[in-house]
């Protein structure tokens, strides 16, 4: 069979094609979770930012920049394991230009988490203040 078959015949829509997408976003998220310590930090930090949601009570429109926020910061941290894991495929040794693809994920994760934690000052500190008055 050629190959332009094969990639017409993979890529054919379908209900179990649908199905598998979802297994296989679901597959990467586990993977990142078991894996990446960068992802825990994440899902701890999530759960204080809900937690203290709730007790804040922020308002609705506060709730949708949080939550925006922080699927960004998740997104772009998947997306950097995705960078790493392909880096490591191409090459096991030392390179300048690896380091320069796994450092440039990693900033993008870091500048992402920068702008999450200054969205959480401007919510929260107001709230904090009113809530010890």
């Amino acid at each position: 069979m050629s190959s332009m078959k094969l990639k017409e015949e993979h890529k054919k829509m379908s209900f179990k094609r649908f199905l598998n997408s979802f297994k296989y976003s679901l597959e990467g998220l586990c993977y990142a979770y078991a894996n990446e310590q960068s992802l825990w930090i994440h899902a701890l930090g999530s759960c204080t930012i809900v937690f203290l949601g709730f007790l804040l009570q922020v308002s609705f429109n506060q709730w949708a920049i949080l939550i925006i926020a922080l699927v960004v910061v998740l997104a772009v941290e998947l997306l950097n394991t995705a960078i790493e894991a392909a880096v490591d495929l191409v090459t096991e040794e030392i390179h300048p230009l690896a380091k320069i693809a796994k450092d440039c994920g990693s900033a993008a994760a870091f500048v992402t988490a920068m702008m999450l934690t200054v969205i959480c000052l401007f919510i929260f500190i107001p709230k904090i203040v009113a809530f010890l008055r």
